[in-house]
C-alpha cells in the first residue's frame, strides 16, 4: 500500500516475513497514511483489510463491482483479488490497512463474517475500529511473539466487530449522547473521576452507562480511562525525562507502585523497562 501526503502523524508502513508453516492467522502488514492517488488493477499476494476513516471514492473487485465509499467504512480484500480503489478526483483521504494470511480466512467467509461479494462496510461507530486498529498497530509494532499472537486475535475482534456493525441498527439519540461521555472522560481522563457522578451528568444509570460505553467502543469506561492514562505514560516515558512518580501523577495517579503495577499489567513490562526499550532522548 503506497502513501502520499502527511496523515495527523508520520505515515506508517511496518512489514514482516511470510511464516514458514501453516498458521490458522498472522498479521503480516499495517500502515496508516493519507492517499490521494487512485491504485488501479493491483492484485495482493495477501488477504487484506482497509479502515477509511475520512473520506469519499469508490471500490472496484470483480465480484462486488464498483462500489461507493464514504467514510467511515471498511473493506476486504481477499488475496488475489483483482482490485482498484481510491478517493475522488483532486481529493483524499485518511486510512490504515493492515495485511494477514492465514486458514481462518476461509472460515471467516464461510461464517460471512467477510464477503468477497459485498466486501465494503460502511461504518456506524468509527472509534471503535480506530482503537482496534491502534491495538493492532501497537502489538504488531512490539513485535514478539504474545504480541503478534494478540495482534492476530484483535484482526479476528476486527471481522467480528465489523460484522456486527454491518448488522446492527443504529440508535442516533443513543450514540450521540455516548459520544458526549466519550468526549468528557477524554477532557477528564488524568483527573479523579466518579463514573456514577459521570452517569448521573448525563441523565444515565451507572449500569447503563456501562453497558452503552461499552457497545460503543468495547471497552468499560473506567478500562477506557485507565487505557487513556497508560498511552500518555507511554508518551512521557519515550519523550521526556519525568520521574516515575512524575508520571504517575501527571497522568492522574497518585501511588506511583499501584501505577507501576497497572502498567506492567498491560504492557507486559515495567515503566523503566519501557523507557529502556523506547526513549527518544
Amino acid at each position: 500500500m503506497t502513501g502520499f501526503f502527511a496523515h495527523d502523524e508520520t505515515p506508517i508502513a511496518l512489514y514482516r516475513s511470510p511464516s514458514a508453516g501453516g498458521t490458522a492467522l498472522a498479521v503480516m502488514g499495517f500502515g496508516r497514511q493519507r492517499i490521494g492517488t487512485r491504485i488501479a488493477n493491483r492484485r495482493l499476494p495477501m488477504h487484506a483489510v482497509v479502515l477509511v476513516e475520512a473520506g469519499h471514492g469508490t471500490l472496484q473487485t470483480v465480484k462486488a463491482g464498483i462500489q461507493e465509499i464514504r467514510g467511515p467504512s471498511l473493506f476486504w480484500l481477499p488475496a488475489g483479488t483483482m482490485h482498484s480503489y481510491g478517493p475522488t478526483n483532486g481529493e483524499s483521504w485518511e486510512e490504515q490497512w493492515a495485511l494477514f494470511e492465514g486458514t481462518l480466512m476461509a472460515d471467516l467467509m464461510r461464517q460471512r463474517l467477510i464477503s468477497a461479494a459485498a466486501p465494503l462496510v460502511r461504518l456506524h461507530n468509527l472509534r471503535e475500529m480506530q482503537h482496534l486498529f491502534s491495538a493492532l498497530h501497537s502489538d504488531f509494532a512490539a513485535g514478539d511473539p504474545l504480541s503478534l499472537a494478540s495482534a492476530a486475535a484483535t484482526l479476528h475482534r476486527i471481522a467480528v466487530q465489523c460484522a456486527r456493525q454491518a448488522t446492527t441498527r443504529k440508535n442516533d439519540a443513543g450514540d450521540v449522547k455516548v459520544e458526549l461521555v466519550i468526549e468528557t472522560l477524554q477532557r477528564r481522563a488524568f483527573e479523579p473521576t466518579d463514573m456514577r457522578s459521570l452517569a448521573q451528568e448525563f441523565g444515565m444509570s451507572p449500569a447503563t452507562l456501562r453497558r452503552r460505553f461499552q457497545a460503543a467502543i468495547g471497552l468499560a469506561p473506567k478500562a477506557f480511562q485507565r487505557r487513556l492514562r497508560i498511552d500518555r505514560a507511554k508518551q512521557l516515558l519515550a519523550t521526556s525525562d519525568l520521574s516515575i512518580e512524575a508520571i504517575s501523577n501527571a497522568v492522574g495517579i497518585e501511588d506511583a507502585f499501584y501505577f507501576s503495577r497497572m502498567f506492567h499489567d498491560r504492557e507486559h513490562c515495567s515503566p523503566s523497562e519501557f523507557r529502556r526499550q523506547h526513549c527518544r532522548l
